[in-house]
């Protein structure tokens, strides 16, 4: 908590960026977020401790990400050149059929994560996941609670932050570099793909962060990789455009997709199951249209580590929002098996 003007509010510091603060300490703020109301990051940053500057670190990676604002930050990406990974993601050219599931909001992680381990196993028998981060959301990997308490679970073995994003246990330039770094650097069965927390969207068609879903699909198809499209979908959105199949997943894969993924249905009992296969229809032309069984992904997702939500939403105020997600997991977690 930080007092301004005699009022405590909520602020948050990245200790890598700005060090650590102490009681006491004069702080450097950015309200933008707070002053706007913003649910998903709401909160006053911490820029700098002007009285407490970090020391001058070595420098040990060549990648900047932020780039070219005051807050640049230097990263040590796996892709670089210097990395003992280089040499490896020079010549590294296929994701080796690994099944990569891709979804609009990071509100998914962990439902997708519920229906692979829901349906695989953890444990050394079960499948080693990765998250391929996108910076639609959230920049630092460090924003997300979510992430550190999948990685506490192990139910995550590693985040790979890519494009703007940083701070993932490896860096990456692109999410063709971040797949392929998940793969062969980390050991990947399964990677999994969305942005960070956060999502900006404006109500049109086009001008949505989500909308590079359709992308990573993309990347997974053209490295070798097994796209499996989680939709999002919801009954309890209050906003017409996002009920069913939200228009964000018809666009992103039905028309910025151009590979051709496995785009899952759930199950999901009348009248929402004919709702959702109506809308989804649109893309069976260029798509495979899976109906997965949703049985068992209730008490799955329940026994999820983090607690899940979306848009303010908790799992029984939307629950067919990650019994989808959990679908996608879950037919993710048989293509392992082929």
């Amino acid at each position: 908590m930080v007092t301004v003007d005699g009022d405590s509010i909520r602020a948050l510091a990245y200790p890598a960026l700005t060090g650590s603060p102490r009681v006491g300490d004069r702080v450097l703020l950015n309200v933008t977020a707070l002053r706007a109301g913003l649910g998903t990051g709401g909160y006053a940053f911490v820029v700098a401790l002007p009285d407490r500057l970090p020391a001058d670190g070595e420098i040990t990676g060549h990648i900047v990400k932020s780039r070219y604002t005051p807050l640049q930050a230097m990263t040590a990406s796996a892709d670089e050149q210097g990395s003992e990974h280089h040499d490896l993601l020079e010549s590294a050219d296929s994701l080796d059929g690994m099944p990569v599931v891709v979804a609009d909001l990071h509100s998914a992680l962990p439902a997708i994560l519920a229906g692979l381990y829901g349906s695989y196993g953890t444990g050394s028998g079960g499948a080693r996941a990765a998250y391929v981060m996108t910076d639609g959301g959230a920049l630092p990997a460090w924003f997300s609670r979510t992430v550190a308490g999948l990685r506490e679970a192990g139910w995550l073995a590693a985040t790979v932050t890519t494009g703007q994003s940083f701070g993932g246990d490896l860096e990456a330039v692109t999410v063709h570099s971040g797949l392929l770094a998940a793969r062969h650097v980390l050991g990947a069965d399964v990677a999994i793909v969305a942005q960070g927390p956060g999502n900006l969207g404006t109500g049109t068609r086009w001008g949505f962060s989500g909308v590079a879903a359709g992308e990573a699909v993309n990347a997974a198809a053209v490295l070798g990789g097994r796209p499996v499209a989680s939709l999002r979908l919801s009954f309890a959105d209050p906003r017409e455009r996002h009920r069913g199949v939200s228009h964000h997943s018809l666009t992103a894969y039905g028309r910025v997709a151009l590979a051709t993924a496995d785009v899952v249905l759930p199950d999901l009992p009348s009248p929402f199951g004919e709702r959702a296969a109506a809308d989804a229809a649109a893309l069976g032309g260029r798509h495979r249209l899976v109906t997965v069984p949703v049985d068992g992904l209730d008490e799955a997702l329940r026994g999820c580590p983090v607690p899940l939500s979306t848009m303010g939403r908790a799992l029984d105020e939307d629950l067919e929002y990650f019994l989808a997600a959990a679908a996608a997991g879950r037919h993710a977690a048989s293509l392992l098996h082929h």
